[in-house]
């Protein structure tokens, strides 16, 4: 019998904390699929945007958004605490606030951001380390069905919306996974096993 030592199992090295960023064109149901991913898991963070738009009835500072005002917008802007913004329709603007993020990932828990195009690709340059994962409809023809039925918006708005839908899915190259949203229940199954969030 050798005197030799045993050699020591390896380290479990646990998995560092992921951001996880959610795209796709309008009408896809990301809004849907995030509120699914959130019954499975209460304790999901998903970040709340900060905007220059007042409260509408029934939302909750902190909870639906994080209300500020221009000058409060323009501070956190200038001093990186963004990790992405827009404004919105040349009126008011809205943003991904980089300290609740980092907090998380920080603690060593996932973090998940549903924004659009512009703002995934301004969180590639700002944390390379982020996942980008782009939802995808099942067809063209089911995203046009489902704007259309969700009758939110007049004719002329919805064919803005679609025009701009196209632009969106030609970037869907640039993102590290796609996801079809044939059905809620699969497409959330597939995202929650690319945050590492199955039981």
């Amino acid at each position: 019998m050798s005197d030799a030592a045993a050699p020591a199992p390896a380290a479990t090295v646990p998995r560092p904390a992921r951001l996880t960023v959610l795209a796709g064109p309008t009408a896809v149901g990301k809004g849907t699929v995030v509120a699914e991913l959130r019954r499975r898991h209460p304790d999901l963070f998903v970040s709340v945007s900060a905007t220059t738009r007042r409260p509408r009835p029934g939302e909750v500072d902190g909870v639906h958004y994080y209300f500020v005002s221009e000058a409060d917008f323009d501070d956190l802007v200038s001093t990186g605490q963004m990790l992405e913004w827009a404004q919105v329709h040349g009126r008011f603007r809205y943003g991904t606030p980089r300290g609740p993020v980092e907090d998380q990932l920080g603690a060593g828990r996932p973090a998940l951001l549903e924004i659009d195009l512009a703002g995934a690709r301004q969180v590639r340059v700002a944390m390379p380390q982020a996942q980008l994962v782009f939802l995808l409809p099942p067809s063209w023809e089911e995203l046009v069905s489902r704007l259309t039925r969700r009758s939110t918006e007049d004719r002329r708005e919805q064919e803005r919306r679609l025009v701009t839908a196209r632009v969106e899915m030609e970037a869907a190259g640039e993102f590290d996974y796609t996801v079809v949203n044939d059905t809620v229940s699969r497409a959330t199954s597939e995202l929650e096993a690319l945050m590492g969030l199955e039981e």
